[in-house]
């Protein structure tokens, strides 16, 4: 029997199975390096390795138990609630706008193992080389999954090549904690709000892998806590000057969903979701969520947020028109108008609050 990267028990071992694998043209893609295309991290790990969780155990040991069970293994891979995909006759925008949220997934998920599988390599404080091998060896699952899902489509990433060859951005330990964090919880709300909707909206699954997704949501959500965990161990990361920080990368996680999200109507409207509806539900669980650790979330229902991420929106637009034109008087007149829609939702006041003293959290949606 054929091995698959769904039962694989460590990230290495799902990748060797997917390097076995025929992989094409999405590399290509999968290798660009732009403000809105996942990247590759890399950071300090001897600081990393000196985190010391002794005073939280009480609520490390339980989420490490519950990874260490493993309730996804096996579940990452196609099985009789596959449906057939008819990627010949599905409409060309929509295969264009589904295989580029393919493979920005699948990329975004890949990232997240190349760093978390890095760490536990370099390692040697058994807490975290033990927490990073675990959210690796989901990350390669998932990063699998969906590669799968574009061999159908005749395109797939070529993981190895990625490994080898795509840029790496350093990022101080604290920043990756944030940026992170958010990412894992952000893909939570992300996945579980088309999930619920796919629920109550059947007729609009064009595809089967939508079926997983409450799955693997929770993983994400699982992610999410050893991050927020992470910052807890180290209490000055989310007070003083750093709260600007948080901040900083709530506005930019949200603002980039925002953007990338406008790029594909055809997908979106495939699932028959309003971006714009989309967004704010996505924004609204996940400043919950991160009430937990963060002291602040951002004010999305204030006037000047919504015509914020407006302004951020047309500018990229209008930079990517300028970019295809090769006007180079025109990018740089959007890449300003841009910083300076950025800088209007970052100065939009934060609301404040008080964190729990227990941070662990459960999927409440």
């Amino acid at each position: 029997m054929n091995k698959h990267s769904a039962d694989a028990t460590t990230a290495e071992e799902a990748l060797a199975i997917q390097e076995t694998l025929d992989s094409n043209m999405a590399t290509e893609v999968a290798m660009k390096n732009t403000l809105l295309t996942p990247r590759f991290y890399t950071t300090d790990f001897d600081e990393l390795d000196a985190v010391d969780v002794s005073h939280i155990k009480s609520e490390w040991d339980p989420l490490i138990e519950r990874m260490l069970s493993d309730p996804n293994k096996g579940h990452f891979k196609k099985n009789d609630d596959w449906d057939q995909v008819d990627w010949d006759n599905m409409e060309p925008q929509l295969k264009k706008e589904f295989i580029d949220f393919l493979i920005s997934s699948c990329t975004a998920e890949f990232s997240g193992c190349v760093l978390y599988k890095e760490m536990k390599r370099r390692g040697s404080n058994k807490e975290i080389t033990q927490l990073f091998q675990l959210m690796a060896r989901d990350e390669a699952r998932h990063a699998g999954f969906i590669n799968d899902a574009l061999r159908e489509a005749g395109v797939a990433v070529n993981l190895g090549f990625l490994t080898q060859k795509k840029k790496y951005t350093y990022f101080r330990p604290k920043f990756i904690y944030y940026a992170t964090y958010l990412s894992e919880k952000i893909g939570y709300a992300r996945y579980i709000t088309i999930f619920r909707h796919l629920q109550e909206n059947p007729q609009h699954r064009f595809h089967p892998i939508f079926k997983w997704f409450e799955e693997w949501c929770n993983d994400e959500f699982s992610h999410g806590e050893a991050f927020a965990l992470l910052m807890k161990a180290d209490p000055k990361l989310t007070r003083g000057v750093n709260v600007w920080w948080i901040k900083f990368f709530l506005t930019a996680v949200y603002a980039t969903m925002y953007i990338r999200d406008h790029q594909r109507p055809a997908f979106h409207a495939a699932l028959g979701v309003d971006p714009d509806w989309y967004a704010h539900e996505v924004f609204t669980k996940t400043s919950k969520l991160s009430k937990q650790i963060f002291p602040i979330t951002l004010d999305i229902d204030h006037p000047r947020w919504k015509k914020g991420l407006l302004s951020i929106q047309k500018a990229n637009q209008d930079l990517a028109d300028a970019k295809a034109k090769g006007s180079k008087l025109a990018q740089l007149t959007s890449s300003i108008r841009a910083g300076f829609a950025f800088v209007m939702l970052f100065t939009v006041p934060s609301k404040k609050h008080s964190v729990p003293s227990v941070t662990r959290l459960e999927p409440a949606y």
